[in-house]
């Protein structure tokens, strides 16, 4: 069969963006090699690999990324920013092809940190637990918290958070300014460093949770907090997720500021129990609870959270005293994801997430219960219950289409519930290729026709990691 000539064209802009990569980048910092290819467009934690780029770069400075993207520009060849790697939505999958910016090999450094001012400049591929490392002797800290291995890149890019959000808030609060290298070259800093401005657009609020699709983030300007005099963590079980569920909303309304607030569900708890029987979990619905602040602070707060438990029918009330006890309490949440592995054998995970308002967390849970408790899968659930946003696991064995099936069709149903409860199709994953189909219902089609707008503005030759965030224009 003849090639077409648009597949011609394609081929022959890549052999040339390759070559003048070269040129213009270090030897090394270029690789057409497959198996870098494949690390840079697939991913074992998403079920939305559409494709490998054609080309993956390494770029050490804003300044090389300048050329890179002045190349891609010329050949009209797409653009996908890749940090981390730990994202679920397809972020960095490529199905148009094109050129890869790696960030974590060479631009994983600290620019500038301004201690007196609670500031860090970092470049993107700077993972947050090591941001974090080096930030502790200073008695200072960068409270988001994601995945293990997400890069302050992605974590722009996707407008994260973690369990730290009840008290934190997300990382749209935590960002000054950004570094920018847009789609025709240009390097634009969205603002100054100052704490607070109200001068012009926001830009910076702009490009984080943009995915890559408006420009590509080379340097954040990150606000950092000062560590807490005291930390400590609780659990209590409950008899039904109900009742646990229920005691979030009156968490908000007693003015509790929690550092964190967890919910695992009885199936969760199981898989827990299996991984760790030592800790020794219940096997019911439980929620885990961070406390953040001065001792006097904290003594209160834990008084008023275990009231509110006993109120909705909580069990023992459990907090550590000291750090080993703290430690393992928290256990049983940090590694609920790989012990949700054990209720399944050959068990893949499909991790989504959406979020509600707090008062619609309860229902959202119990309509959810009712969906999955009707599958042939099994499908734990943890959730930040403190603002809302609720996790499910789908466990299924890839290799059965007719699972597959099922794991989307419960994936669809959680997302459209919670479009129907005033909430959003993600709280924190993002948008990514795996759920732009979904924009429309919730935000409607003139906000995603203004996104849409906004997004030809900026990037009118549409090589700014195609294909991810915004559904198709409507026709």
């Amino acid at each position: 069969m003849a090639t077409s000539p648009a597949a011609l064209d394609k081929k022959s802009a890549i052999q040339q963006a390759f070559h003048e990569l070269q040129a213009v980048l270090p030897t090394g910092h270029v690789t057409v090699d497959e198996e870098i290819l494949q690390l840079h467009g697939y991913s074992s934690n998403s079920y939305h690999n559409e494709g490998s780029p054609n080309i993956v770069v390494f770029p050490s400075s804003t300044e090389d990324v300048v050329k890179i993207v002045n190349i891609a520009s010329k050949l009209n060849l797409p653009i996908i920013p890749f940090s981390g790697g730990t994202s679920l939505e397809g972020h960095f999958t490529a199905p148009q092809g094109g050129i890869c910016i790696s960030f974590t090999e060479h631009m994983d450094k600290v620019v500038a940190f301004h201690p007196d001012d609670l500031d860090i400049v970092v470049q993107p591929g700077v993972q947050w637990e090591d941001l974090n490392a080096q930030l502790k002797p200073h008695n200072l800290f960068f409270p988001m918290d994601p995945g293990p291995g997400a890069c302050i890149g992605g974590m722009v890019g996707t407008g994260c958070s973690g369990t730290n959000a009840v008290r934190w808030g997300t990382m749209r609060e935590w960002v000054i300014n950004l570094t920018v290298v847009t789609a025709n070259g240009e390097v634009v800093k969205t603002r100054q460093r100052p704490r607070k401005s109200s001068a012009g657009y926001d830009l910076t609020k702009l490009f984080i949770g943009s995915e890559g699709t408006l420009g590509v983030v080379t340097e954040i300007t990150l606000k950092l907090a000062v560590r807490p005099e005291e930390e400590t963590v609780a659990v209590c079980d409950f008899p039904t997720v109900r009742d646990a569920a229920a005691v979030v909303p009156d968490l908000t309304k007693a003015g509790v500021q929690i550092g964190a607030v967890e919910l695992l569900d009885e199936s969760m708890m199981k898989a827990v129990r299996m991984a760790t029987p030592d800790l020794g979990y219940e096997e019911k619905p439980t929620l885990f609870f961070k406390f953040v602040g001065s001792k006097a602070q904290i003594q209160h707060e834990i008084k008023v959270v275990s009231e509110l438990a006993k109120k909705h029918k909580g069990g023992k009330f459990k907090y550590a005293k000291t750090q080993e006890e703290k430690d393992k309490l928290w256990e049983g949440r940090k590694t609920c994801l790989w012990s949700a592995t054990l209720l399944k054998e050959n068990a893949s995970i499909w991790t989504t997430d959406v979020v509600v308002p707090v008062s619609r967390l309860p229902e959202l849970i119990e309509e959810t219960k009712k969906d999955t408790a009707a599958s042939t899968l099994p499908c734990p659930f943890a959730g930040h219950a403190g603002d809302g946003n609720f996790h499910l696991f789908i466990l299924f064995d890839k290799e059965k289409p007719e699972e597959f099936e099922e794991a989307t069709r419960l994936n669809s149903n959680l997302i459209k519930r919670a479009i129907d409860m005033d909430g959003s199709i993600t709280g924190e994953h993002g948008v990514g290729y795996g759920k732009k189909k979904y924009l429309r219902a919730e935000l409607g089609d003139k906000t995603v026709d203004l996104m849409w707008t906004i997004k030809d503005a900026v990037d009118p030759k549409g090589i700014m990691n195609p294909g991810k965030v915004l559904p198709d224009k409507q026709k």
